[in-house]
């Protein structure tokens, strides 16, 4: 295998059995219930925190810290090991550009080693999609500029189509007024969102009820997947695995050769979309929409 360690971060929402599959180097956000002390997004348990939720607590977060990433990327150099970072989207954080910052030091310090990032433009699993790909392909051999290289080529390719059940949690993040949430609620209207080719959310539709924004979710991938070179499908979800095995059905009847994985939100992400949200990220045939525009 390749002489180099992929460095991310809890924002990527896999398994812990891939990331321990794949000895990834996962960086820690934190978490902040209510006016509890901080914690990493690790030793929160999903089903505990989306409870939490329901039951009327807030939650926000924190990017990693540059301090963080400096012990961790230090201990591996001095291991004689290279770094490739691929790290959450800077539209949505400021992880990625403070571990840029480290890694930037670093390049002084060990001149002799290799210190690569990629800003994925991607949240979740599409960020996932993209450091399962880089793993994937070191495992075959590949070299440190390679993997950069193909990651490269389809990041702007990932697509994610995400629906939200709870209008509350995206009205606390400023993402729409009281009014529409409450408005939203009312008449059980589901949003349909994207993350742009910078790295951002936007609203691409509505929908009524939580059954047409699963099928939703579906049938706008059907318009742009590619399920070809890179054959990987991952699904997140916030705590409703019973609406994700429903397409998963789907995606399984019209792509019998993609490769499917499904894992939780995680803490960090699941903050802002609350109890409910499912994200389902693929390679599409197009680029990313720019700046939220179709």
């Amino acid at each position: 295998m390749a002489n180099f360690e992929i460095y991310t971060d809890s924002s990527c929402d896999l398994s812990k059995e891939m990331i321990a599959k794949y000895n990834l180097q996962v960086m820690q956000l934190e978490v902040i219930i209510d006016e509890n002390p901080p914690v990493l997004n690790r030793d929160v348990d999903s089903k505990e925190f989306y409870d939490k939720l329901r039951s009327g607590a807030n939650a926000k977060t924190a990017a990693v810290t540059p301090g963080f990433f400096e012990e961790h990327m230090r201990k591996t150099l001095e291991e004689g090991k290279d770094i490739l970072y691929v790290g959450f989207s800077s539209g949505l954080s400021t992880t990625y550009n403070n571990g840029v910052m480290i890694i930037n030091e670093l390049k002084e310090e060990f001149p002799e080693r290799k210190l690569l990032d990629i800003d994925t433009l991607c949240a979740s699993v599409g960020q996932g999609l993209l450091v399962y790909y880089a793993a994937v392909l070191r495992e075959k051999g590949e070299d440190i500029e390679a993997v950069q290289k193909k990651i490269l080529a389809i990041k702007d390719k990932i697509h994610h189509q995400v629906t939200v059940d709870d209008l509350f949690f995206l009205k606390r993040g400023g993402r729409i007024s009281a009014v529409t949430a409450v408005a939203g609620s009312v008449l059980k209207i589901k949003p349909m969102i994207k993350v742009d080719r910078a790295g951002r959310l936007f609203t691409v539709g509505k929908v009524r009820g939580r059954k047409m924004a699963v099928k939703e979710l579906f049938l706008r991938m059907k318009e742009n997947a590619a399920i070809g070179e890179v054959p990987y499908v991952f699904i997140s979800h916030s705590d409703c695995l019973e609406d994700v095995k429903g397409l998963e059905a789907m995606i399984q009847a019209e792509y019998p050769n993609a490769e499917i994985f499904i894992s939780d939100i995680g803490p960090v992400i699941g903050a802002h979309t609350g109890p409910g949200a499912i994200a389902l990220c693929y390679l599409g045939v197009d680029e990313k929409p720019e700046n939220g525009a179709e």
